[in-house]
C-alpha cells in the first residue's frame, strides 16, 4: 500500500543510512520499525499491573529477613498454610 507520511530530515536520513548500511529498502526498513513498535504495545499492553493488598499493622512481623528471598518466601508459605500442605504430601506429589 502507498502513502504519504511528513517525517523529520534527520530521522529518514538517518533510516536512510542505516538502509544502504544494511543493504535494506527504506520501505523495508521502516516498516519493520514499526512491526516492531506494534509488537511493543501489544506485549506491554497484555503485562498487567500488579495489585499488592494494604494492611494495617505495625510493621515487619518479628523473625521476617527482608534480605532474603528465601526467608521471606518460607515466611509465606507458612503463614498462609502451603508449607504445611505441601510438607504431607508425598515425595511423587509435591511438584504435580
Amino acid at each position: 500500500m502507498r502513502t504519504t507520511l511528513t517525517i523529520d530530515s534527520e530521522v529518514l536520513a538517518a533510516f536512510k543510512r542505516q538502509a544502504a548500511e544494511t543493504h535494506r529498502t527504506l520501505s523495508g526498513l521502516i516498516e519493520a520499525a514499526l512491526r516492531e513498535h506494534l509488537a511493543r504495545r501489544r506485549d506491554a499492553g497484555a503485562t498487567k499491573p500488579l495489585e499488592f493488598p494494604i494492611v494495617g499493622g505495625s510493621g515487619l512481623a518479628a523473625g521476617v529477613d527482608v534480605g532474603s528471598n528465601a526467608a521471606l518466601l518460607g515466611f509465606v508459605d507458612e503463614a498462609d498454610g502451603v508449607y504445611e500442605r505441601f510438607r504431607g504430601r508425598p515425595p511423587h506429589e509435591r511438584d504435580a
